[in-house]
């Protein structure tokens, strides 16, 4: 329990709901931020303090301790307040279901000193927490076959370690996992990455990677777009057990 904003709502003559129509979400979100690692959306965050006569380092002291990029915290939020994530990845693992070896291997070699990396990494497997938290979002993640064929880092085991984690994270009630297989025809998720988010009020909020910084986007017609690529690539992925048994062949062909 975040007994710090438990005190300032009851203090303010607020209730979840009351702060939910100044604010303009729905109650439940509003509940929610009582909740230990819920955290509101940045757009959100001064306006309650406000509301609350606090500071926001005060309401949630793990905002000023966070570690990601400044441009990707909007992001992290939305994860956190998400009732189900559906992500596609065509080149690496998604960061949800990194192992920190892994995350460390796929920041390395760039211009990053290791002060960031250690933070990058770090900030990666903590947004972990959502997958095992009681009323996480549920993840729905699609991976093309050369994710688990492309080596990462110097060491096979890294690999081995990382397809064991997949295959163990699959088995979670909150991860649904996918492969498209490498013989399946050319298909829309070659266009590149994207994680739709839905939210538990019905609305929907996209993420999708580039070279440089990510965008969020909340236009209906990207979402539209976006939408009609997940279907697709879906209908090219394998199913459950089949998608299962192919991570444990990959996994032992790093052995």
């Amino acid at each position: 329990m975040n007994h710090a904003f438990v005190a300032a709502l009851a203090e303010a003559g607020h209730t979840a709901e009351s702060l939910a129509g100044h604010i303009g979400v729905h109650p439940k979100t509003a509940a929610r931020w009582a909740n230990p690692g819920h955290i509101p959306q940045s757009r959100h965050r001064v306006q309650v303090a406000n509301l609350l006569g606090r500071d926001v380092d005060t309401l949630w002291p793990d905002v000023g301790r966070r570690r990601e990029p400044v441009w990707f915290r909007p992001w992290v939020d939305i994860e956190r307040e998400a009732a189900t994530l559906r992500a596609f990845e065509l080149a690496w693992v998604p960061g949800l279901l990194q192992t920190e070896a892994y995350a460390r291997a796929t920041l390395a070699g760039g211009v990053l000193t290791a002060d960031a990396m250690n933070d990058l990494a770090d900030a990666r497997i903590s947004r972990q927490a959502i997958l095992r938290r009681e009323r996480g979002p549920l993840l729905v993640a699609v991976l093309d076959e050369g994710v688990l064929r492309r080596r990462v880092g110097d060491d096979r085991s890294l690999m081995a370690d990382q397809l064991a984690y997949l295959v163990s994270c699959a088995e979670l009630p909150t991860v649904q996992l996918h492969v498209v297989p490498a013989d399946a025809p050319s298909y829309p998720g070659l266009d590149g990455p994207f994680t739709i988010a839905d939210m538990s009020d019905g609305t929907r909020v996209a993420h999708v990677d580039s070279p440089a910084q990510a965008q969020i986007l909340d236009q209906a017609s990207d979402l539209v777009t976006l939408e009609r690529r997940w279907e697709r690539i879906r209908g090219e992925a394998l199913p459950r057990g089949r998608t299962l048994n192919l991570l444990r062949e990959a996994a032992r062909s790093w052995t």
